[in-house]
């Protein structure tokens, strides 16, 4: 499985981004699609996370802003990013998980969020 982040940029406070993943490859196992993201000398952090079910949660940072979506028919993930804050600026990874049984785990290169006060 191969995933590609696009949609990053630079946005001013309060502004709008939407972020997508696209995957490649067979997705059949996966049961989880994920944002993370790591901002400079901080640890990397899991934004939220779209079941193949379509359940959904969200870090407590992002509620109510940050909206994820999962298309696992077209293998495409979304995130709707509104009211965006500084503290938001990071890189942003998509990321996809197996079930623990067969634990794989595949990382997208990442795309630039910067958000200017």
């Amino acid at each position: 499985v191969q995933l590609q982040a696009s949609g990053g940029g630079l946005v001013q406070a309060g502004g709008s981004l939407r972020l997508s993943c696209a995957a490649s490859g067979s997705i059949s196992s996966i049961t989880a699609m994920n944002w993370y993201r790591q901002a400079p000398g901080k640890q990397r952090e899991l934004v939220t996370s779209v079941t193949s079910g379509g359940r959904t949660n969200y870090a407590d940072s992002v509620k109510g802003r940050f909206t994820v979506s999962g298309d696992y028919a077209r293998k495409r993930m979304y995130l709707q990013m509104n009211d965006l804050k500084p503290e938001d600026t990071a890189v942003y990874h998509c990321n996809a998980k197996t079930s623990p049984f067969l634990g794989a785990d595949y990382w997208g290169q990442g795309t630039q969020v910067t958000v200017s006060s």
